[in-house]
């Protein structure tokens, strides 16, 4: 794939309706669900039930309006912030947060974490609680040294990355750049918890070809360590999906603790 043919996620945009329903929804064609929906909320609940972290803020900084990835952590934090570049993705993911006409239907990804939990009678619980945690929306900008000026946020005690340094970030300088961007807003001690793509480089969104840096889990591992992160867990899921709508080879969660 020629990466020049390819649009930058926070530079050009792309539909988020439509990268929902390609990656996240529960239609048939939906051939992605062991990696976009299954490995995160599976690694994602193992992480936050061990205990080892909570606190009163966490901060996401993930690609897209999705949200399914949130439903561990809002039973171990008190406030969620969600930051989001594009007014396309606010406006979508505050349409499901106000459960207004024709947002986009995550009960499917819900009743995934249900019945990962063990609590299949709380689906609508889950739901309302998630909605309940996520307190503020707030546009940032990634190209500013403080992505979210110029507002000033109490230091998080986790931050949730997912997709997101795959789909900003033009090469492994840049992906290191952004690394160290979002570390700035963790304080020291707070962990960090890293979800992406392996050895891709693009992936479809309608009419749309969206660059994504070629990693693997050795440069993931490296980027880390090279910010300053204890990697505390690291886990691999190879794909055997074959699809034109993106060529990655695995999805990669990584938990990290900031020195």
């Amino acid at each position: 794939m020629d990466s020049s043919a390819c649009k930058l996620y926070h530079v050009d945009g792309f539909d988020s309706r439509q990268f929902l329903e390609t990656y996240f929804s529960d239609k048939p064609e939906m051939v992605f669900i062991e990696e976009t929906l299954r490995f995160p909320i599976e690694n994602l609940t193992k992480t936050f039930t061990a205990g080892h972290i909570k606190g009163e803020i966490l901060i996401d900084l993930s690609v897209g309006p999705m949200i399914h990835h949130l439903y561990a952590a809002c039973e171990f934090f008190k406030h969620i912030i969600v930051l989001k570049a594009s007014d396309r993705c606010i406006l979508e993911l505050k349409r499901w947060l106000d459960t207004r006409t024709g947002a986009f239907h995550w009960s499917h990804a819900t009743q995934l974490y249900v019945d990962t939990e063990g609590n299949r009678d709380k689906l609508q619980d889950k739901e309302e609680k998630m909605r309940s945690a996520v307190q503020h929306v707030i546009k940032c900008d990634f190209e500013k040294e403080n992505i979210i000026e110029p507002l000033d946020l109490p230091p998080a005690d986790c931050i949730i990355s997912a997709g997101l340094l795959d789909v900003i970030s033009k090469d492994h300088d840049d992906c290191k750049r952004y690394l160290r961007k979002f570390s700035r807003l963790l304080k020291p001690g707070g962990h960090i918890l890293l979800i992406g793509s392996l050895n891709a480089t693009y992936l479809t969104v309608g009419k749309d070809k969206v660059h994504i840096l070629r990693c693997d889990e050795d440069f993931a591992r490296e980027a880390l360590v090279g910010e300053g992160f204890v990697i505390d867990c690291c886990k691999v899921k190879e794909t055997k999906v074959v699809s034109e709508l993106s060529d990655y080879k695995g999805i990669i969660f990584i938990a990290a603790r900031k020195k």
